[in-house]
């Protein structure tokens, strides 16, 4: 299977979404239990192995920037009072991978955010994750899209079937012979209309792209809002015959929505071996209780 150098993690979103609470702080530091919803899209793209990863940010993202460097103040109060579990918990966040970080001056799309980081990226194929889809790690979400881009060359979207009254949510591809893969895209429209949609098959966060992505969003007009839209790329790949879509068999929790966000935080929870038995238990009491 291919492995990718690079992954692009863009994070430069406003997260209007879940005010107040990201009046002053990133959407992407609020934690699933004690850790940001970035380090998880974060240890993601390095459990596929991608090692470069370079985050697009924008006006008041610099908790992102800090939560991965160096905290010498922090490491140095924790090593005089012996915390070495917590020293090294905090040092590993550091070194996790290499980090690169790309300013978005303003919110113009997704499209304006991918091609903003251009030159950071280069002439390579490359992973797009965006931070809201959070996908259950004992599950990789990006195996496929790399099997599928390994076997093709092409650019692929992650997908997965959602019900008909969500794919006014989502882009939505054209569904592919049951049980592939993969398949190729012929059709890719951005938050149809159940009866205009295609398929149930959405795009949910995930993308391996090739860099000739980067020539058609600079040919692109902008659309509504004066936003430059990746899905219209995607588009002319598709048209192109030059795009694939890939299922992704891991849960997806849409950390954008605060339902969603809600529950990843108690499944999260429950995953967890210091937690698992007195958070079963208060959670049963609770239950019974309503």
């Amino acid at each position: 299977m291919t492995i990718l150098r690079k992954a692009l993690i863009p994070v430069a979103g406003l997260g209007t979404r879940f005010l107040p609470a990201t009046k002053a702080q990133p959407k992407e530091m609020l934690p699933l239990v004690d850790t940001p919803v970035i380090q998880h899209v974060v240890e993601e793209a390095i459990r596929a192995g991608i090692k470069h990863l370079v985050l697009v940010t924008g006006r008041g993202k610099q908790a992102i920037e800090n939560h991965f460097d160096v905290a010498y103040e922090l490491e140095d109060v924790l090593r005089r009072r012996g915390k070495v579990e917590d020293l090294e918990q905090v040092q590993g966040i550091t070194h996790l991978a290499q980090f690169a970080y790309v300013r978005q001056g303003e919110p113009l799309g997704l499209g304006h955010a991918v091609l903003c980081a251009r030159y950071a990226i280069g002439e390579e194929p490359f992973a797009l994750l965006l931070g809201d889809d959070v996908f259950d790690p004992r599950e990789s979400a990006l195996s496929g899209l790399l099997a599928a881009h390994a076997a093709t060359g092409m650019a692929v979207v992650g997908v997965q079937e959602v019900p008909e009254e969500h794919v006014s949510r989502y882009g939505i591809v054209n569904a592919g012979p049951a049980g592939t893969a993969y398949w190729n895209v012929t059709s890719i429209v951005e938050k149809p209309e159940p009866a205009r949609a295609p398929s149930r098959w959405a795009v949910v966060g995930r993308y391996i792209l090739t860099p000739d992505i980067f020539e058609l969003l600079v040919g692109l007009e902008p659309g509504a809002g004066g936003e430059y839209q990746l899905t219209d790329a995607l588009a002319i790949l598709a048209r192109q015959g030059r795009l694939i879509a890939a299922p992704i068999p891991a849960k997806r929790y849409d950390t954008g929505n605060k339902l969603d966000y809600l529950k990843a935080n108690v499944e999260f929870a429950l995953q967890r071996e210091d937690l698992r038995a007195d958070f079963t238990a208060y959670l049963k009491e609770l239950a019974s209780s309503l």
